[in-house]
């Protein structure tokens, strides 16, 4: 990984109170990444309770050291540097494990102070721990589905896949999502080609590199025994792409399809609905892969795993995957892609 001189400052958010996201943080203060600013957004009650978890696997660490309270709902500790910002004026017991009202709110919190820090430019990127997007639906948000729709919708953009798109990083796969938390159903009955067409705009506008695209069917269809949905919903904006200038191929078959992007054939998959994508992804590159949105007024990326409530509290969570997503972080503010190299 190459680093800027001034290497930027990455704002990282705490994720659900109860789950491992705020152990990860204190993680991230005992053992800071070389080359690597940091400013950790977390809530007091939730590092209070993940600290003596941390002390038992002998990763302790003093985060009220040095904290400084000041105005408004959060108050930071030594900006520019590894820091923590503490949610003012909410006592509470926050018990690991199990997410209630409060620690949804706590995350909602936590996301809102980075989405405003990020997008003021007080720091450089953003990096958002896993949340429990049940909890936050049931609790806060209502119709909640997750951080990407989220921060988008902060930032004024309103259309997935023409104004912002979720893709997936790892060392030798990238893809993108067509749809994302949607139904099986609900995803492939809403198919249209102008809505691949749009994905494929703004994965070229910025990302660009060699785009394959995954059929629907099996074999992508085989020239219509399969099903005809790749040639009359896929294959016309795969086209339509190409004659804008976009290097876009398919729809290819998806069962062989990644394999060949693997191997340096293609730069990016775009793949048609959500497990389709990620199954690929978490197979390969399960807790080393980095989520990045494509299309905010900033870089946002995330871990590609969940809140673990099973092992939250215990000192188990391993930092490894969110120590990878902040040097792919780094990389990507330095303009760098995993794939470039293979690029001709």
């Amino acid at each position: 990984m190459s680093v800027q001189a001034v290497s930027p400052l990455l704002a990282i958010t705490q994720g659900d109170s109860a789950g491992v996201g705020p152990e990860l943080l204190l993680d991230l203060l005992a053992a800071p990444p070389l080359d690597l600013r940091l400013l950790l957004i977390g809530e007091a009650a939730a590092l209070d309770a993940a600290a003596p978890g941390l002390e038992r696997s002998g990763r302790a660490t003093s985060w009220r050291d040095g904290l400084i309270v000041g105005e408004g709902d959060f108050a930071a500790i030594r900006p520019g540097g590894p820091a923590v910002l503490e949610r003012l004026g909410v006592e509470r017991r926050v018990e690991p494990g199990e997410s209630q009202k409060a620690d949804a709110a706590g995350a909602v919190a936590c996301l809102d102070t980075g989405i405003e820090l990020a997008r003021a430019g007080s720091v450089q990127a953003l990096v958002t721990g896993p949340v429990s997007k049940e909890s936050i639906a049931r609790h806060v948000l209502p119709g909640f589905r997750g951080h990407t729709d989220y921060i988008a919708e902060a930032c004024g953009l309103e259309r997935y896949g023409s104004d912002y798109l979720m893709t997936f990083l790892a060392a030798d796969l990238q893809v993108a999502l067509l749809t994302t938390h949607l139904p099986l159903v609900e995803a492939l009955r809403n198919l249209e080609t102008e809505m691949i067409l749009e994905a494929l705009e703004c994965l070229g506008r910025h990302a660009g590199g060699r785009i394959a695209v995954a059929g629907i069917n099996p074999h992508a269809g085989e020239g219509g025994l399969l099903g005809r949905e790749d040639g009359v919903i896929v294959a016309p904006a795969i086209e339509e792409g190409r004659r804008r200038g976009l290097d876009v191929h398919g729809p290819l078959s998806p069962d062989s399809l990644f394999a060949r992007a693997r191997s340096g054939e293609f730069d990016w998959v775009l793949a048609l609905y959500h497990d389709q994508g990620l199954i690929p992804v978490k197979t390969l590159a399960f807790g080393s892969a980095t989520n990045w949105t494509l299309g905010l007024p900033f870089l946002r990326t995330s871990v590609d795993h969940g809140t673990a409530f099973e092992i939250a509290g215990r000192g188990q969570a391993d930092a490894r995957p969110l120590r990878r997503v902040l040097e792919t972080t780094a990389s990507l503010f330095a303009g760098e892609l995993p794939k470039k190299a293979s690029r001709a």
